[in-house]
């Protein structure tokens, strides 16, 4: 009764999470963020995109639109936010039960400053997300599920959220309890989500940048975290307004001159994702290539990196894409 509970009461509290979030804007809203960094991306695709001899609302847009509110939100709402609290719940009382040891109360990373918990979280995250991608691609039943991400064939911001329910409990299952272990509350979790939606959004966009833009990016981001102490970083915190725009200013400029020539391997970008896409893999690589989620730096680290020249052009899709199901219901059936 104590995990019926347990599940019963996440349902409950991410209903209202949801119904907050949703009749409550403002800038710690998630609902909202979704929405703008949306339309950032879709309104950069239409003031310079890299294919511009794609449509502006391209193939399959507004079904992928739709999914962006199935997966981000009815998907938890129904099952992984309740389920999730009962799998840490018999975990954790496993452990206590065995080793008499207390995983959570235990946690070293309970009094870490927030900027490190986010950090530690973000990479223990993309790095489980890029085994399991890469297990998505070659585990055929797997690979069935993942076929509806990859039968974009017009590629946009909105394709990164074209992805089989499947996914999600694959995904969830596997990272989630690290995540959980580590002391990642829901509060920390939809943190770093926003920053991966975002660079996930932009993998995904029509649209190229120069690794400076996007190291300047990164670096204004920063900076801005830095002069706002935000995340417990509190370096600035009693000066003035002038020397907090310098230290934003000053970190803008190192992230263009300093990250700018990294931020390609480090990063996942729209160049090297595009290839990901691609229709026909290369011939040492059959089961795919450039699994990066957020960073790319795995892709390197391991020997999966690929771009063989400019491919904004290429053909995406799998083979035999053209008779894929085209409807979101016909979508959700496959695989199974």
């Amino acid at each position: 009764m104590d995990y019926l509970t347990t599940f019963l009461s996440g349902y409950a509290n991410y209903a209202g999470y949801l119904w907050y979030e949703i009749s409550h804007p403002g800038w710690h809203n998630y609902f909202y963020w979704l929405l703008l960094v949306s339309a950032f991306f879709f309104g950069l695709e239409l003031m310079a995109p890299w294919r511009k001899d794609q449509p502006r609302f391209r193939k399959d847009f507004w079904m992928d639109f739709f999914y962006m509110f199935f997966n981000f939100f009815l998907f938890s709402l129904v099952v992984y936010n309740a389920a999730s609290d009962v799998v840490v719940k018999l975990f954790n009382n496993i452990i206590l039960t065995i080793f008499n040891f207390d995983l959570q109360a235990s946690n070293p990373m309970n009094h870490w400053p927030m900027w490190a918990v986010l950090l530690t979280g973000f990479l223990v995250r993309d790095f489980v997300q890029w085994w399991v991608h890469r297990l998505l691609h070659r585990v055929n039943f797997l690979w069935n599920f993942h076929k509806v991400h990859h039968s974009v064939q017009q590629m946009g911001f909105a394709a990164h959220l074209r992805y089989h329910w499947m996914e999600n409990v694959v995904y969830r299952s596997i990272e989630y309890l690290p995540l959980a272990l580590l002391g990642i509350g829901l509060h920390d979790f939809f943190i770093m989500h926003i920053f991966t939606l975002s660079i996930g959004h932009y993998n995904h966009s029509n649209i190229t940048v120069s690794g400076k833009v996007s190291g300047a990016v990164l670096g204004l981001f920063v900076g801005v975290l830095i002069a706002t102490s935000s995340l417990d970083i509190h370096l600035l915190e009693g000066y003035g307004i002038g020397v907090k725009f310098l230290a934003v200013l000053l970190s803008t400029i190192v992230g263009y001159f300093a990250l700018g020539p990294f931020m390609k391997k480090i990063f996942n970008s729209p160049e090297m994702h595009i290839w990901h896409h691609a229709e026909v893999m290369p011939k040492d690589m059959p089961y795919g290539i450039n699994f990066g989620i957020s960073l790319s730096l795995w892709d390197y680290v391991f020997g999966t990196a690929r771009m063989p020249h400019d491919g904004r052009d290429i053909k995406l899709g799998f083979e035999g894409v053209e008779n894929f199901p085209q409807d979101f219901i016909s979508q959700s059936k496959y695989g199974f």
